[in-house]
């Protein structure tokens, strides 16, 4: 692996999401959405929700990349989730799947069955036990947190590619980005970051940003989990408390910078 390029690549694709500030649309839960918007701004991007499918073929038709973040199982969700998803591919938008909770109830499991099976999407990010649940492996949750700790996340990622085409991004100690024929972990972050409530909702936002901005996939993905594993890891070397610590986050991503990004950034091949 090439650090000085792979930094290269992440600087530069930065760089492009500020200069173009892409349209993101979320389908995505109501516990996390602020903070989504807030963190999309912060990384020089432009947020968008909506759950009115009569206005989706239209913002979509505007929008550069889509999320779609079942973490909130309502009416609205079920109902859109699939219709969205095949409005992007018609439409040549690039999609970040964010399947949280996937293990957690049939409901969930039925949901991203149909999606998976009817939807193109560019990168899934999840947790551990979230991309085995995926897969139809057994899978170790409590409601949407992963209780996962032994992983081999390039194998659960190849996994992923090979039977969805899209990147896979898996968060959680260690972070793998696995593409076709590439594969790294990041690892940056702090255990701290697990006291807030949506990091993951919010690196899905990233990654959008990146693919939104014209960024091909597996880049996307590395810059958006890094970014977050980053700012995160900043944040809690001054931790005051969760609330503080959630804010100092969206702080160093709005501020994040080449030589922040050089100095700080854990990259393994």
């Amino acid at each position: 692996m090439n650090r000085e390029k792979n930094l290269d690549e992440i600087v530069s694709s930065l760089e492009k999401v500020r200069k173009k500030t892409p349209l993101v649309y979320h389908l995505t839960n109501t516990v996390t959405m602020n903070d989504c918007a807030n963190v999309t701004l912060a990384v020089g991007a432009s947020p968008l929700m909506s759950f009115c499918l009569e206005e989706m073929e239209e913002i979509i038709g505007f929008a550069s990349s889509v999320v779609i973040n079942i973490g909130t199982m309502e009416e609205s969700m079920v109902k859109m989730a699939v219709k969205v998803g095949k409005i992007a591919n018609r439409l040549d938008k690039p999609i970040v799947l964010d399947p949280v909770g996937a293990g957690a109830t049939q409901a969930r499991k039925n949901l991203l069955k149909e999606l998976l099976s009817k939807v193109k999407f560019s990168v899934i990010k999840g947790n551990v036990a979230e991309i085995k649940a995926i897969l139809g492996l057994d899978s170790n949750t409590r409601g949407v947190d992963s209780l996962e700790n032994e992983v081999n996340g390039v194998e659960l990622g190849r996994k992923i590619v090979e039977k969805y085409g899209a990147v896979a991004a898996i968060t959680g100690k260690v972070d793998y980005i696995i593409g076709s024929d590439r594969s790294i972990k990041v690892k940056n972050g702090s255990s701290k970051m697990a006291k807030v409530t949506g990091t993951g909702c919010m690196t899905a936002s990233l990654i959008a940003s990146f693919l939104g901005a014209g960024v091909e996939s597996y880049t996307s993905a590395i810059s958006g989990v890094l970014i977050m594993g980053i700012s995160g890891e900043v944040a809690s070397e001054k931790f005051i408390g969760t609330g503080s610590l959630k804010v100092s986050i969206i702080d160093n991503i709005s501020t994040i910078d080449k030589k922040m990004i050089e100095i700080k950034a854990n990259l393994v091949s």
